[in-house]
């Protein structure tokens, strides 16, 4: 897994990055949170637009 936080500890994301098809996500601050579920290729694009 890999975490990524703001540095303040309010805004924190856990993707797995293990799963060869599809991502899933969730907030790290909740271990019991629901886990979206994106496919590899949409999140894929998604990164690709956010980190422009």
């Amino acid at each position: 897994m890999s975490t990524y936080s703001d540095g303040g500890g309010t805004n924190c994301l856990r993707v797995a990055d293990n799963c060869p098809d599809i991502v899933p996500v969730r907030d790290s601050k909740l271990p019991h949170s629901p886990i979206l579920v994106f496919g590899a290729s949409p999140w894929a694009s998604f990164l690709a637009y956010v980190t422009k």
